[in-house]
């Protein structure tokens, strides 16, 4: 037995003889997983290594979550991502409860040299929230929404997701950006950026961090904030994933009424060149509480068209002359406009089935939806009924744009809208031909574009990802090196340390 083993049993023991039983077996319900022999793994530069049986096990020993390795109960659970397309098989999973047990599995994996793998919702477009033959870890167990109503802010937990935040921060008539989907896990929606419907109004959801704390490479636990490691403060709002395991997030929060009004406008494909126009018009002209949407597109089996779609969180009573303008954008198929509470719009988006499709994406930020883009994007779109295809403008500008490129590392500000083409099939099924298809008519849209949205990004060169940092790259290449030195957490829009 080990000295660490050692002194860790014989602390127990001085405990147990001073507690009755009761309670003592309630705090320790938890078991450690029993490891029973060496484990093949991948470092983090794909090599071979052996995890010797008694080096696992101390690990294990230490956590007070969950160590899972393959064939335990909740693996599978715990490395499957939204898409299934990406199906890897880590060679151990943690599980952490607290930062204790996130500091524990990063100092692992730094002194093995692991390739490491982070998973919040497993929403990461390009599948890097899981890894095949390394660590995982998911912090699925380690969830909390705290908001102080006086302070509006929130202190919210690393691994929770979008609709937990919503949920608690709204029962105080409270709120900040949060993406569309609730499921959406808080860390790497905000690390990357963080769009949403109330991002024109409050700012991405990064420019509303106060403070992180967060694990860094060495396995410290540090806070990050405007009077505290504050290049690393700036470097997490917009960096991504590529200087730690973020704990813990402070958010600021708005007073905002519940009932939003949410409105849906579809047109015939035949006027899509025209509908597609006036949405740019209305959306550069669009008040900070509105939210437009816009696309062309159709589901699997169905027909394909023309939306645009309205949240407008201002005063209710506006709503029928701002979206009066819509209704003459071309002749309405269907309309639906409904007042709803929040929670309940943020939620609408989530999929009852999110596995059961494949996907794939291009995106890239826009500037105005010109005559050229709009033509380019209609003559070379093609739906088929076995897939659903669509091009869609996540709109952006508002408080957004009013935030310098280089207050925070996210650099795209001056963007209108985040333009998305993608496509998703029934999982099993050849997506080939799908894939070629958005990449085509991605050819034509890439030139209208300038950058990306880091969150959106399936794969990558490395001069194409340091590119797209912009004049801000160089400032997190220093930090990078400053708190991950060895690229531990690699498995992202990476920014690569100097050899």
């Amino acid at each position: 037995m080990n000295r660490r083993r050692f002194l860790r049993n014989s602390l127990s023991a001085a405990v147990a003889a001073s507690m009755p039983l009761q309670p003592l077996l309630a705090s320790l319900r938890h078991t450690p997983t029993e490891v029973t022999s060496d484990i093949n793994a991948l470092t983090g530069d794909r090599a071979q290594l052996t995890l010797k049986q008694a080096e696992v096990q101390e690990l294990s020993d230490e956590l007070k979550g969950k160590l899972l390795l393959p064939g335990s109960e909740g693996y599978d659970e715990a490395r499957l991502l939204l898409n299934p397309d990406f199906d890897k098989y880590p060679a151990l999973v943690v599980q952490p409860t607290g930062a204790a047990d996130v500091s524990a599995a990063v100092k692992f994996a730094r002194d093995y040299g692991l390739l490491l793998a982070v998973k919040c919702g497993g929403h990461s477009a390009a599948g890097v929230s899981s890894c095949d033959g390394g660590m995982q870890v998911d912090l699925s167990n380690y969830r909390s929404v705290r908001v102080d109503p006086r302070a509006r802010t929130a202190r919210v937990a690393g691994g929770s997701l979008l609709g937990e935040l919503d949920h608690e921060s709204m029962a105080h008539g409270l709120v900040t950006t949060a993406g569309t989907v609730s499921h959406t896990g808080v860390g790497g929606l905000t690390l990357g950026g963080g769009f949403g419907r109330l991002a024109r109004r409050y700012g991405l959801t990064l420019d509303n961090v106060l403070e992180f704390d967060i694990v860094t490479a060495d396995g410290q636990l540090r806070r990050a904030s405007p009077d505290e490691n504050a290049d690393l403060f700036w470097g997490l709002r917009g960096g991504g994933g590529n200087f730690g395991i973020v704990t813990s997030f402070l958010f600021r929060l708005h007073p905002m009424q519940r009932e939003v009004v949410n409105a849906g406008f579809s047109f015939a494909l035949s006027e899509a060149k025209q509908v597609l126009s006036f949405f740019g018009e209305y959306a550069d002209s669009a008040p900070d509480e509105m939210h437009v949407g816009g696309g062309i597109g159709g589901g699997a089996g169905k027909d394909a068209g023309v939306f645009i779609g309205v949240v407008w969180s201002g005063d209710p009573s506006e709503a029928d002359d701002l979206l009066a303008p819509v209704r003459k954008a071309g002749t309405v198929v269907r309309e639906n406009v409904r007042s709803i509470d929040y929670v309940a719009l943020q939620r609408s988006g989530d999929y009852d089935d999110p596995r059961a499709f494949s996907g794939y994406m291009k995106s890239g930020f826009t500037g105005k939806v010109t005559p050229a883009l709009v033509d380019d994007l209609v003559d070379n779109f093609e739906h088929r009924p076995e897939r659903s295809t669509r091009v869609v403008f996540q709109q952006s500008g508002g408080a957004i744009g009013r935030v310098a490129e280089n207050a925070t590392a996210f650099a795209h500000r001056e963007s209108k809208h985040n333009m998305l083409s993608f496509v998703s099939w029934k999982f099993g099924e050849d997506g080939s031909e799908h894939v070629k298809y958005i990449k085509s008519h991605w050819a034509h849209m890439e030139p209208y574009t300038r950058g990306f949205y880091t969150n959106d990004v399936f794969a990558e060169g490395a001069s194409v990802i340091n590119a797209n940092y912009r004049g801000n790259y160089n400032r997190l290449l220093q930090i990078k090196q400053q708190y991950d030195p060895s690229n531990l957490f690699r498995l992202n829009a990476n920014i690569r340390p100097a050899s």
